[in-house]
């Protein structure tokens, strides 16, 4: 290494190399989002069936993460209410680990006082077992049934419940019709913006490095070429910027 040290070591993931470039050659952004206390929710829940298995998805948290990392550096205070994630964890966010989605429900609901801005980037699973085994379930016949209830809706909690002005910004990963799905999402959840991807594109699905994404706000619809995930936070933290003061634009 640079230091002279022999020993393994690793690079750095490319996204994050590019944004510190791009930092050093153009300037930091101004510290637009001062002020502002972002709440966000990031990765995958898990919703165990017995001791050893659960339902939960591929979720990184690794766009969560860049949009915690991304409004830290343009001067909002950030607390992330994590799931399971595989993706680094940005220095000077405050964390709150919260497994299930009951347990995310819970910890959004405590931290979310106070929070002008929340955003929901985690894959929150929206169904659980019933009844979670106290053993471990033995295989012995040729199949199971498992009945499934649904989960707390955290989105739509935060967004019927929100005072102050907050703003409250939701995802969705879609696999088919993104776009109608997206606008659906938007206006059932009464959501101020809804950022879109399509996770069966290589490029843009769950734990990629890249993201391809559509940005909707009312009637408005601006979509985004593949970008890194850094990127793709910044242009999501502008559209917040624009919802909040919205005369400068």
């Amino acid at each position: 290494m640079a230091c002279g040290t022999i020993g393994p070591g690793r690079l750095s993931e490319p996204d994050r190399i590019v944004a510190a470039a791009l930092e050093i050659l153009g300037g930091s952004k101004s510290k637009d989002l001062s002020g502002e206390r972002l709440l966000i929710t990031v990765g995958a829940t898990r919703e165990e069936i017995d001791p050893v298995r659960f339902i939960s998805n591929r979720s990184s948290g690794k766009m969560g993460f860049a949009l915690a990392e991304a409004a830290l550096k343009r001067g909002a205070d950030v607390t992330v209410v994590a799931g399971v994630t595989t993706a680094a964890v940005p220095s000077g966010v405050r964390i709150v680990n919260a497994l299930s989605a009951e347990e995310m429900s819970q910890a959004v609901a405590r931290e979310s006082n106070g929070a002008s801005v929340f955003i929901g980037a985690a894959a929150i699973a929206d169904y659980r077992p019933v009844q979670r085994a106290e053993q471990k379930i033995k295989k012995s016949n040729d199949s199971i049934t498992l009945t499934l209830e649904r989960t707390p809706d955290v989105l739509s909690q935060v967004a019927a419940s929100r005072t102050n002005g907050m703003l409250v910004i939701g995802f969705a990963a879609e696999t088919e019709n993104v776009l109608d799905n997206a606008r659906e999402k938007l206006r059932a959840k009464k959501l101020d913006a809804i950022v879109a991807n399509d996770v069966t594109r290589q490029d843009s699905g769950f734990d990629s490095s890249t993201n391809a994404i559509t940005i909707i706000t009312g009637n408005k619809t601006v979509e985004w070429p593949v970008m890194s995930k850094c990127e793709a936070a910044d242009r999501i933290l502008d559209v917040i910027v624009q919802l909040r003061c919205p005369k400068k634009f």
